[in-house]
């Protein structure tokens, strides 16, 4: 384990939630750049505390994080578009931050968990987005190289025709796919072509937030799309993975590495082949092939 210093925080706006953390590792071990995208169904009552643990086990790691904050719903000012203009403005972030505290570059691998998940995979197919879209790449821009989905919400429309969280995917748009699908679109990877940028599926067998069937259902339209996933389930819930020392986490950190040129997999996950994926478990539209 190497030495860390606390975080540092950059403000990437006025708004009080629009920041970011910096943790750097007293020794850098590993060139990759951890996005850590915090969960809580877009929430306001749930916030950047959830990810320091997360980030602080980086860290001494030797794994520099950034550990991301963005306006949220429930009486934060966020939802459509705010939310996601805030974590397009919050990663694009890094790069002064990293230059400003004397550190090079690395792949950036998003560590989204449950809504998070959402936000990191959104991000990291931000070059894929209509020009002038919220959140859209600018030009010269940079997108997430990677994605560890901790139990996300990947399938926006699916979360909401399924009321997840008293419809929580409903009060981050403001409104609903009939009435405003071209921002549903936007806001839904499941909706568009999946990023270029690899994605690791995490999902605990026992998740009573966020329903195994749904990562499950979109795991298989996105391989069958011919996407980059990755599908790993293991027995737990939806809290192991935000836990650092649970066997949950240390299959994020594994999956982290592995996205970045590091460490191989744990041996304790188990993959599983597209032909047994169940399909048609939920009804959605499936992620359009490339």
């Amino acid at each position: 384990m190497a030495d860390a210093a606390g975080p540092v925080r950059f403000d990437y706006g006025e708004h009080p939630s629009q920041y970011a953390e910096l943790w750097v590792p007293g020794t850098r071990l590993h060139e990759v750049v951890a996005v850590i995208v915090h969960g809580g169904f877009w929430r306001q009552s749930y916030g950047a505390e959830l990810g320091r643990p997360l980030a602080a086990d980086l860290a001494a790691r030797g794994i520099v994080a950034w550990n991301l904050e963005y306006r949220r719903t429930a009486g934060g000012d966020g939802g459509y578009p705010g939310t996601f203009l805030d974590v397009a403005a919050g990663i694009d972030a890094l790069d002064a931050a990293l230059s400003g505290s004397g550190l090079h570059d690395g792949p950036r691998i998003g560590i989204g968990h449950s809504a998070g998940g959402h936000l990191a995979l959104w991000a990291a197919g931000r070059s894929r987005l209509p020009a002038g879209a919220p959140g859209a790449l600018p030009e010269g821009g940079r997108a997430l190289d990677g994605v560890v989905s901790q139990a996300g919400v990947l399938d926006l429309h699916l979360a909401h025709e399924l009321g997840l969280s008293g419809d929580a995917a409903g009060e981050l748009m403001g409104c609903s796919p009939e009435s405003g699908p071209g921002a549903w679109r936007i806001a839904d990877p499941a909706a568009r072509p999946l990023p270029e940028a690899p994605l690791v599926m995490l999902h605990g067998r026992a998740d009573a937030d966020v329903p195994v069937d749904l990562a499950r259902s979109f795991a298989a339209r996105a391989l069958e799309a011919g996407s980059h996933v990755d599908y790993r389930e293991f027995d737990g819930d939806h809290y192991g993975l935000i836990t650092p020392g649970d066997p949950a986490w240390e299959a994020t950190v594994a999956a982290l590495l592995e996205l970045g040129g590091g460490a191989a997999r744990g041996g304790h996950l188990h993959t599983l082949p597209a032909d047994r994926l169940p399909t048609g478990i939920l009804k959605s539209s499936p992620p359009e092939k490339r």
